[in-house]
């Protein structure tokens, strides 16, 4: 009699894994900031447990979130400027930022603008239209000392390098045209 119960009770723990293991493969979880969407199909899915029909279809996860990408590419670029105060503005100039203007204000606006323009363009771009990248930083650059009260006679790109493995790269490809 006991083994009879205990026969019965083992195919009832059979039959409850089994039917636990169709249920578990029939749902699928779909992350916060993900979607999902099963095979051909053109629904879109949200967040939380989703179904789907085992062995048949399958989830496909993507993520949603906004993420930021970056091409970490080395610019090495040297930025030369010859500028005077405007001298009008220098009871001003002295009173609002100090007699080292120059070294207060330029360093920080040369680098604010040149990652900014430089930023506008691929690496490629910097090399075949740097009389562009020029113009535009000598542009962006006397605008904005020009708020400070500085007049820029001359605004010049002296040197303009990338990183190693760029250089590398663009003479790998030269060489096997």
């Amino acid at each position: 009699m006991a083994a009879k119960v205990f026969v019965s009770i083992g195919k009832f723990d059979l039959a409850l894994a089994v039917a636990g293991g169709v249920v578990n493969s029939a749902l699928y979880n779909v992350d916060a900031g993900h979607r999902a969407f099963r095979g051909v199909q053109d629904i879109v899915v949200g967040e939380g447990t989703q179904f789907l029909i085992p062995w048949i279809q399958k989830p496909i996860i993507f993520v949603c979130r906004s993420r930021p990408r970056k091409d970490l590419q080395n610019v090495n670029i040297t930025l030369r400027i010859l500028f005077p105060p405007v001298a009008s503005q220098l009871p001003h100039i002295f009173t609002s930022v100090g007699e080292d203007y120059d070294e207060r204000v330029l360093p920080s606006i040369m680098t604010e603008i040149l990652k900014s323009v430089v930023a506008r363009f691929d690496a490629g771009e910097l090399i075949t239209q740097r009389e562009l990248v020029s113009r535009q930083v000598s542009d962006d650059v006397t605008e904005r000392a020009a708020t400070f009260g500085l007049i820029l006679d001359d605004v010049s790109l002296t040197h303009l390098t990338f990183g190693k493995e760029f250089t590398e790269a663009v003479e790998a490809k030269q060489k096997s045209l």
